[in-house]
């Protein structure tokens, strides 16, 4: 028998590659706009004044930081508010998205989200902020933008490397997706083809060094598959972790998918055989751990945490952190145990593999 609830969150989707600006000026004025906050962080300044080219904004906020400290956001929505602002807009990754949306938390202002990045969260209702080096997420559908620009000529200026990251990040939302509290048909059938979008595209933007668009165009097309898929059946036990190592040892978010995705992975695929056929398929592939083992090789993804910054003296606390948020549904017990031999060796670099977990 197959049962389930799904929710198809409203929002409109601009997709194409040149169009930003023109898409953009378009929903402003279809919104009735008049009080614009601009949200880009220094970095994306010269993107940003390119989209926005003929919207006029109130209010330019460049302080931006990952993990969305709570400070910086109680800032923010002071500024937003003393100014009455009445659309933001935010241009570039998922920490310029996510200040948009701790301020929305509290104000209800709508977001028109301009992406740079393929880290997807234009397409959710999540939120997290940070406060004492612990995360909080929760979900609330006054943070979903109402509009999404995708122009993948704004993504051309991001180097290869963070390009290959941010796009494993997408793939992480699909395969966690696949065991999520959460996730029914419908989910597993866009993770599919979002894992299946997202394989052929990150090679061929690592191949061609990032000089043609066709890769990112694809790329962005997974990572808006990859957070609708992700906002409809919640965070699984990957997110869960990557939540408590980014949030309690300040972690770059996009890294550390990119790593502990594949161990996640190993752990969970030989007790979620859907899920496991769902991703082999997906990737063309024997078992999805090949597959996705295969396509980290292909694209130079990065292989260990103790690079990232992770200090291998805080593994058992941060495995303890970690327990208390493991999702229900997840396919097996999950053991403090567990979660030491998965981030060890997630935090050495060891080839992920099956055989490193006890049955």
């Amino acid at each position: 028998m197959t049962a389930f609830v799904h929710t198809t969150h409203a929002q409109r989707v601009f997709f194409g590659t040149g169009d930003g600006p023109r898409h953009l000026g378009a929903e402003v004025e279809r919104l009735g706009a008049e009080r614009i906050m601009l949200i880009a962080a220094d970095q994306e300044t010269s993107l940003a004044a390119e989209v926005i080219a003929t919207v006029p904004v109130t209010r330019r906020w460049n302080d931006v930081a990952p993990h969305v400290p709570i400070a910086t956001a109680q800032a923010a929505t002071a500024a937003a508010r003393n100014d009455a602002i009445d659309l933001m807009i935010s241009v570039g990754g998922g920490s310029t998205t996510g200040l948009a949306k701790a301020i929305a938390l509290e104000t209800g202002i709508p977001i028109v989200a301009v992406p740079t990045t393929y880290a997807g969260s234009e397409a959710t209702n999540v939120w997290g902020l940070t406060e004492n080096s612990r995360k909080t997420t929760g979900v609330n559908d006054v943070v979903l933008p109402v509009s999404i620009v995708y122009d993948a000529r704004l993504t051309a200026s991001l180097p290869v490397e963070l390009s290959v990251v941010s796009g494993l990040n997408a793939l992480a939302h699909c395969i966690d997706s696949m065991w999520a509290p959460r996730t029914d048909p419908i989910d597993k059938a866009l993770a599919g083809e979002g894992i299946a979008v997202l394989a052929r595209a990150l090679p061929e933007i690592r191949n061609d060094a990032g000089q043609t668009l066709a890769g990112r165009e694809d790329a962005l097309y997974g990572a808006y598959l990859s957070a609708v898929t992700f906002a409809s059946a919640g965070s699984g036990l990957h997110h869960k972790i990557c939540h408590v190592l980014g949030g309690a040892y300040n972690l770059p978010h996009a890294h550390t998918h990119a790593i502990v995705l594949a161990y996640v992975t190993a752990f969970l695929a030989p007790f979620a055989q859907d899920a496991e056929r769902r991703i082999a398929s997906a990737f063309d592939a024997t078992d999805a751990l090949t597959g996705l083992n295969d396509l980290r090789a292909a694209v130079g993804a990065p292989t260990a945490l103790r690079d990232h910054g992770f200090d291998g003296s805080v593994i058992s606390e941060a495995a303890h952190l970690i327990l208390p948020s493991v999702p229900p549904g997840t396919p097996r017990p999950v053991t403090a145990d567990d979660l030491e031999v998965l981030l060890r060796a997630a935090w050495a670099g060891d080839p992920p593999t099956k055989e490193m977990f006890r049955s």
